[in-house]
């Protein structure tokens, strides 16, 4: 494929599979035919103040290539899907206006759904709905709101783990303001999506211990750097929470619950990893959905190069 022909060129993956340094080589492959510009496909990364816990891109790399969507909103609020979209589909019209190819990468996989293909009309969330749920979870606990659930909407409920709080309760909320369960909206009649020609890339291990391995070695730079010192400053601020979208992002999570019931650090690192792997198993499972996407073995020697192939550059 000629980088020239495309609207974009999406590179995905799970978590701590290259998807930074094969981003940054692609980049510069493409410097003869304009250069690139990256969109950060992470729900993660929008949020300030969150850098060492997201493995946020250096100062180095993002001098280096210019990239979009990082450090947009404040943790205290939230980012959704159909935002991603809204903003990605300006950013690459407005990248394509400055000759270079928009570069999407990242792993939320429901992000760059929403690009491709559109996502059906959610009711916005009400607080009072809101704050009832949360009321309800702390007499009762999530596991019985999740039994609610399964009994007005099944389909959700059955992919949702009983203590899964900030989906549990969308989905009560849904149900709550419309009366219809939120399946019905996913599977309803979508929006058309722009005609787009966004080839996609992915990188997926062969060997899933390689990829463990690097999920292990990366939670282990993170603590090094002071991971922990960064949750206890976003704790100290005093207007944020555990269950707000941001403080929910893996490793931020375990280590909120950690340093709030006095876990040692062992403890937070082995949650931390396990959470992290149960991450990549989820995208893993949501890439292997895509039948269109190209895929690229991450632990092959030659991993970069066969990224450039497919995206039509040496």
């Amino acid at each position: 494929m000629s980088s020239a022909a495309v609207d974009a060129i999406a590179l995905v993956g799970p978590t701590a599979s290259g998807k930074t340094a094969a981003a940054l080589a692609l980049a510069t492959a493409l410097a003869p035919q304009g250069g690139a510009e990256i969109i950060s496909v992470d729900s993660a990364l929008v949020y300030r103040g969150m850098d060492i816990g997201t493995a946020k891109p250096s100062r180095e790399e993002r001098a280096a290539v210019p990239h979009h969507l990082i450090d947009t909103i404040d943790p205290l609020h939230s980012y959704s899907a159909a935002d991603f979209a809204r903003d990605a589909t300006r950013l690459i019209g407005e990248i394509r206006q400055r000759n270079k190819t928009p570069l999407l990468v990242g792993g939320t996989m429901l992000y760059l759904k929403a690009l491709l293909e559109g996502l059906s009309d959610m009711p916005p969330s009400d607080p009072q709905v809101r704050a009832d749920l949360q009321q309800r979870a702390q007499a009762q606990g999530w596991p019985a709101l999740h039994a609610e659930l399964q009994a007005v909407d099944p389909v959700t409920a059955e992919r949702l783990a009983p203590g899964d709080s900030q989906r549990i309760g969308r989905a009560l909320e849904v149900w709550a303001i419309t009366g219809q369960p939120l399946s019905a909206f996913h599977q309803g009649a979508k929006p058309a999506a722009p005609n787009w020609h966004i080839p996609v890339i992915s990188l997926e291990p062969i060997d899933r211990r390689w990829l463990h391995e690097r999920i292990a070695q990366r939670f282990d730079a993170m603590m090094a750097a002071g991971f922990l010192d960064e949750v206890r400053q976003l704790m100290a601020r005093g207007d944020l929470n555990p269950d707000l979208p941001s403080m929910r992002c893996v490793g931020y999570r375990q280590a909120w619950q950690g340093l709030s019931e006095g876990w040692s650090e062992a403890e937070i690192r082995e949650r931390g990893i396990f959470a992290t792997r149960q991450l990549a198993k989820r995208q893993l499972t949501w890439l292997r959905s895509m039948p269109q996407r190209h895929m690229v073995a991450a632990d092959a020697p030659d991993a970069l190069a066969q990224v450039r192939v497919l995206a039509g550059v040496r």
